[in-house]
């Protein structure tokens, strides 16, 4: 028997939820300096249903980097603010929705 989600009516296998669900996030991308003169790229404003872990595996795949994934946000090693855009639209967000500083 198919399953039916609750929010949208529809067949979960569908997947909708998830699609729906990365549109609406307003999400910042920033440099932050650390020690040593590090820089670290600064991924946030992801929702609660969206998972940290599968994001920022996916992200430090694609740029070869070190990172993690905690306090709501994603850090990744390296100054990657010119390429994060096209990354996060990858993953299926919002352009509109993605702010660089």
């Amino acid at each position: 028997m198919v399953e039916i989600d609750p929010i949208t009516g529809l067949p979960k296998e569908l997947g909708v939820w998830e699609n729906i669900s990365l549109e609406n996030q307003k999400i910042t991308a920033s440099i932050e300096k650390r020690k040593f003169g590090k820089k670290y790229t600064i991924v946030k404003g992801f929702g609660p249903e969206i998972s940290l872990n599968d994001i920022g595996k996916k992200l430090k795949s694609k740029f070869a980097c070190g990172g993690s994934s905690k306090n709501g946000q994603v850090e990744l090693q390296g100054d990657h603010l010119s390429r994060i855009k096209d990354a996060l639209m990858e993953l299926g967000f919002a352009q509109e929705s993605i702010e660089i500083r």
